[in-house]
Formats: C-alpha cells, structure tokens, sequence
C-alpha cells in the first residue's frame, strides 16, 4: 500500500544546502542552491514529497576560466563564486540565476529540460545582489536584488539581458533601525492579486537571531507594506530559520523552504507549513519551527546527497556527489588511466591543501559522519602530500607526506598563523599503501574532526590532534571532506585512491 503522506523531519537536510530556491513544475520539486567555489556548480535537487531529495544535475560545469577560479598564482574564489540561486519555471523553461562578487556580474543559465540540460548561459554586466526574478503575467520579467536598499530591474521578455527602456529603480528600503543585516535574500512572488518580497534580516536587538519578514504591495513599484512572518529557531541553536520562499502542493497547501545556520556542518535547510491570513503568510505552527509534521503527498525512496565511491567507471565521468575545490584540470585527474582508482597527477606547486588543485569533494553531514579511503602512494615525488581533507579556511589533513630518497610519513597537518600547512604529528612509514579515515561530529554543535590511519584498514591509530572546526566566513561554506594530491616541489607525481567509502550517523 502507497503512503499517501510524508513525514517531513527538519533539518530536510543535515548539511550545506545553502540559499535554496524552490520551485514545483507539476508533482516534482526542483531546488537549487549555492555553489561557490565547488565544480561544477548550481546543484539542482529534486524531490516529490519535500523531505526526501535527490542530486539530478548542475547548471555548469565551471563558469568562469581565470586564476582566480583556477586556484593559480595564489588566487582564489573562496566566500565568491555563485552566490544565493533564483530558481524559476515559465512556459516550458526553466531559469536559474546568480551574481558573483568576484566577477562583479549576474548570470542567467535556460534550460528546457532540467535535469540533462543542456543549460545556455547568458551574462548581465553589474552584480545583482541575491536576485530573485518574477514572471509577471503580462509577459513582462523583473528582478529584484539587493541588500537593505531593494532595487527592481526589467529584463527582455526572454530573460536574457536587462532591458533597455525597462523600470531600472529603487524600489524600498529596509528597516536601518539596530540593524545588523538588512533585508537581503529576495524572494519574489505574484500571488492573491498582490506582490510578495520575502526576505532574511539580523537585528541588533531582542534575541539576535535571523528572521524572515515578507513585504507587500498590490502595486509593482508600491508602496509595499511589510511584517516579521517568522522568529523561531530549531531545537538547540539560537540561529534563526530564515531566507527562502514559497512552495505548494498540488492541492494547494503551501510550505516554505528556508535554512538555518549550524555551525561548521554549514546552513541546513528546512520546510516550515504556511497559511493564511486576510492574505498575509503566517508561517509555522503557532509562530514556531516544527521539529516534524505530516504532508499530503506520497513519500519517495531517499537518496544519498553523499556517498561511497569504488571509482569504478566506464568513462572519465565521476557521480553527481562529487564537486572539484575550484576549476579542476581536467588533464591531471582520471578514474580510467587505472581501472578501479580514483589518479589525482599534480600539475602545479601549491603552499598548502587550500591553493591544490583538483582536491576532489563532497559535503560533510550531521550529527556525525565519517570518510575512508585507501591510498597507494608509490608514484609520488618528494615534497608531494596527499590524502584526505577536512576542508575549510581552518582544515585538518591526514596522508602521506613523500620525502627525500624514498622516505614517506603518515602526517597531521593544519593550517598555520602564517597560512602554510603545518605538520602537528609526523610519523616515519613504511610500505606504498594507506588507509585513512577523518570522523566527524557536529552534534550539539561539538564540531569536532578526528584523524587516523592504518595500515591494513582494521586497527585505526589516531593522529595529531581533534580539530576544532569553525564554520568562518572566508569559505563561507560547510566543513566538506576531500581527496587531494599536491606538489610543494616538483609536478609529475600522481596518487591513487583505491576508493572513498562514507557512513552516515544518526
């Protein structure tokens, strides 16, 4: 017998889903997100019941080719690349669009088939500060964009470019008074004969959390009138569930899909029920956040946002859970140059994990979670490092440091005062394979990461020190963990990794 209704549980998800935007195109729910500095980008998420989600595409593969996104010369994209997505269906084709800070330009990526693409770019000069873009049921398109001071700009009825003699304006400020972040984070709507602004902002004042207020107005350009539509947090974190939009049912209940800040695992999204009242959104139960409630639609078959890799492909394709640390080069990583191994080549001298190129990646989740890899290391060249990565401004790394004459180390590292990787415990050893293994716990916001090693993938041994993650706002991203190789010396070296193997704990 189908199940007829879903239990939704927040978070929906227990890791970085960041400034989702969601949309329904018959029974089937698309979400996307930001990506950042990950590759390819914009993942794009779908779902029939709103709790359980699975990863379908990304709406490129890199999008910009400079050093910066190259992780070269010491530059980087880390707290840039794509920020908040506006995710939008008209007329058979979908929309997705972002601003970059360090390209200072907003993209727009069209589609007619969501999740095989092919996806066509298009590139708006000027950032556009969390955009969110409204079909208007005359044919006409705006987006809305900013922060604090609300703009609102007409695109071509294609969505392509700004348009020429279009409205380009302000349109309203936010609350300044004990302000700490303005009204950001648009999310626009036609709705009931009125326009709705959803948006996020922090006071100074009362509780200090985040909040979600929506804005109003019968008239395009206004006045619009505006209320706190919800200040409430999720079990023990005081971070507030905000940022985000609307969503219905086929049968015509509403829900909106928000986030919340969770310490270093990253901002977690959640589903909150919506009502409502002489036209205004009242979101949650009695004011508050559910931990759980029913929705009328049939529950699906979960499938994993992370996962294990044997690496065995028939093709230089890797699965859907994997994004590169910045733009990968192609011409040093391969799954098929040794059947059965993930070769990561080095290309390049770097000072540390967070400038090597080609770390490959995937998100950390909660309350606990745990990566394995086994790593054979007899191709690596002196002064190479590889292994396995907790990864964020503040990271923890174990592996195998090669040195002179054929001598390798088990090795700890972290990041130094200096910015350089500093080896908190390195240990002589032998042979030309390892086993490694990072455990993490976020639970109670412990943020917590542990390393060990092994040689034979049966008695662990730990290593250096727990590290104390801190989600910090120069990744602006979850802790994630990854496979890396670099060259501190000389390039040419590789190291293969025999598989990537995760659990989930609840």
């Amino acid at each position: 017998m189908i199940k007829t209704t879903t239990t939704v549980t927040n978070p929906i998800i227990w890791a970085d889903v960041p400034d989702p935007s969601v949309i329904r195109v018959g029974s089937t729910y698309y979400m996307s997100s930001t990506s950042m500095h990950s590759m390819p980008g914009c993942p794009i998420m779908k779902s029939e019941d709103l709790m359980h989600w699975e990863l379908v595409n990304y709406a490129y593969d890199t999008f910009e080719d400079n050093d910066m996104h190259n992780l070269m010369d010491g530059k980087h994209i880390y707290g840039k690349g794509s920020w908040a997505t506006s995710l939008r269906y008209n007329d058979g084709t979908f929309y997705l669009s972002f601003s970059s800070l360090d390209t200072n330009q907003y993209y727009v990526y069209q589609t007619t088939d969501i999740e095989n693409g092919p996806w066509e770019r298009y590139v708006i000069p000027g950032l556009h500060h969390d955009p969110s873009v409204l079909f208007d049921e005359d044919g006409r398109v705006y987006v809305f964009h900013g922060n604090g001071r609300i703009r609102i700009a007409e695109l071509t009825a294609d969505a392509k470019a700004l348009k020429a003699d279009g409205i380009n304006q302000l349109l309203l400020e936010g609350e300044t008074e004990g302000m700490g972040l303005r009204a950001e984070g648009c999310h626009a709507y036609k709705l009931n004969g009125y326009y709705y602004l959803f948006f996020i902002e922090w006071p100074r004042v009362g509780n200090g959390r985040r909040r979600q207020v929506c804005y109003r107005s019968r008239e395009l350009l206004g006045p619009y009138e505006h209320r706190i539509v919800l200040d409430d947090h999720l079990d023990y974190q005081n971070n507030g569930v905000a940022q985000g939009g609307l969503v219905d049912t086929p049968t015509g209940e509403w829900y909106a899909v928000l986030f919340q800040d969770h310490g270093s695992v990253g901002r977690i999204p959640c589903v909150v029920p919506v009502s409502w009242e002489d036209d205004w959104p009242v979101f949650g139960i009695d004011g508050k956040v559910p931990h759980s409630f029913e929705v009328p639609l049939p529950q699906k078959e979960a499938k994993p946002l992370v996962a294990s890799d044997s690496f065995e492909y028939a093709a230089n394709k890797l699965a859907l859970q994997w994004q590169w640390n910045h733009n990968p080069d192609h011409a040093l990583w391969s799954v098929t140059e040794r059947p059965g191994y993930l070769r990561l080549t080095t290309g390049y001298t770097a000072r540390s994990v967070e400038f090597a190129r080609n770390t490959l990646t995937q998100r950390t989740e909660g309350p606990a979670c745990s990566g394995v890899t086994k790593m054979e290391f007899g191709g690596m060249k002196p002064g190479d490092r590889a292994g396995l990565v907790a990864l964020q401004h503040y990271y923890g790394t174990v592996g195998i440091l090669a040195g002179e004459e054929g001598a390798h180390y088990v090795a700890m590292c972290v990041k130094g005062d200096d910015g350089e990787e500093v080896a908190v415990e390195k240990i002589r050893y032998e042979g030309n394979h390892i086993y490694l293994r990072i455990v993490f716990n976020f639970e109670e916001s412990s943020d917590i990461a542990h390393f060990f090693y092994s040689a034979d993938g049966e008695a662990w041994i730990p290593i250096g020190y727990p590290l104390r993650m801190k989600y910090l706002l120069q990744h602006f991203m979850g802790y994630r963990i990854g496979l890396f190789n670099y060259a501190t010396k000389t390039i040419g070296g590789h190291a293969d990794f025999e598989y990537f193997e995760y659990e989930k704990r609840n």
